[in-house]
């Protein structure tokens, strides 16, 4: 790469790693889905990704399919223009729907993993990834062949690790069973939606996954799209999300208005006074704060369509240890929606200090 003109700092951003692997990751990185390349182009991406960086984050993300590939390229074009140390990012992509609809342009096929990966990293303008994702899992290919793909991808040196986003617990435990019998690498993590009203998959379903093969999450809306920031209370504002994303959101748009939704925002705006009372933060720190001090959370992706929404994000840094366990207590009685326990028909509890 060109001459280093902006050297990282951390600036006390907490790093954790990224499931069982090696690789350390900050609490809070920045994901192009939506904005970078879509509805933020040109030198608006590069005051984001900048900011970011100078907050401590070092790890951006995006996809293929984001912005029918203008998310990696304008990502790859502002990491080269701001002169950032390769060694000091950490890249991750994720590949799946491709661009052309012909028979093998899709999927997780070798052939589309193979060639989907190579047109990543031309877009990107880098040598290789730090993690390339399956972004969605695809029932018609063989999982041996899948599993060999990445594997054959990280060998060639394309991506240091693979994982995988919004798989079934199933699925990424096929995905363990293959590569262990062939001695293949496996996954290190998921990247999922996790937010306080989408819980089931993350922290129930996925539970099994985490104990048995330490996977870390990726987590991506953790703001619920912008539904956590109280935003939408009274109202969807001219500009935001829900009105730049019309048909995207239409489903969760329309919802707002009937029962379902209703109680939602009733419980946003809870939530809000629970924050701004109690903590002295925004909803929207509060909510990410909350995905973030879950354990098996590695990270958790923001989405910035300004600088300052990325500044004012980070502020949830400062929240994690304002969240006791008597805090927790209270956020889960106002959301009243935790996944139950998996059940032990009556069978007495074990010593919590003993192991499992």
């Amino acid at each position: 790469m060109s001459e280093v003109k902006i050297e990282f700092d951390p600036k006390g951003m907490p790093f954790r790693r990224l499931g069982p692997s090696g690789l350390r990751v900050p609490v809070f990185s920045l994901g192009g889905w939506l904005t970078l390349g879509g509805t933020v182009i040109g030198d608006p991406v590069k005051e984001i990704i900048k900011t970011a960086f100078d907050h401590g984050i070092n790890m951006f993300d995006t996809a293929e399919v984001y912005a029918d590939g203008n998310s990696e390229k304008e990502m790859g074009r502002v990491i080269k223009e701001l002169g950032f140390r390769r060694t000091d990012l950490i890249i991750t992509t994720k590949l799946y729907w491709g661009h052309r609809q012909n028979p093998n342009g899709t999927g997780l096929s070798r052939k589309h993993i193979i060639e989907g990966t190579k047109a990543s990293l031309e877009r990107l303008g880098l040598d290789y990834v730090d993690v390339l994702f399956a972004h969605r899992p695809d029932i018609s290919v063989p999982m041996e062949e899948t599993v060999r793909a990445f594997n054959f991808v990280i060998e060639k040196g394309w991506a240091f690790y693979w994982a995988t986003s919004e798989w079934s617990a199933r699925e990424i435990e096929e995905a363990y069973h293959v590569a262990d019998k062939l001695g293949l690498i496996p996954p290190i993590a998921e990247q999922c939606q996790h937010h306080m009203f989408h819980r089931e998959r993350p922290e129930s379903e996925y539970a099994p996954i985490y104990k048995k093969y330490q996977i870390g999450t990726t987590v991506w809306s953790a703001l619920a799209s912008g539904l956590l920031t109280g935003k939408y209370n009274n109202g969807i504002p001219e500009g935001s999300r829900y009105d730049n994303h019309k048909d995207f959101f239409k489903n969760t748009i329309q919802s707002l208005n009937e029962e379902e939704g209703m109680k939602k925002l009733e419980k946003v705006r809870a939530l809000t006074e629970l924050a701004e009372k109690e903590l002295g933060c925004t909803t929207a720190q509060l909510a990410l704060a909350w995905v973030a001090v879950n354990p098996n959370t590695s990270t958790v992706i923001l989405g910035a369509s300004k600088p300052e929404q990325v500044v004012e994000n980070l502020k949830a840094i400062e929240v994690l240890p304002k969240l006791t366990p008597e805090v927790l207590a209270k956020i889960e009685a106002i959301l009243d929606n935790k996944p139950a326990d998996l059940p032990t028909f009556g069978r007495p509890a074990l010593d919590k200090f003993g192991r499992l």
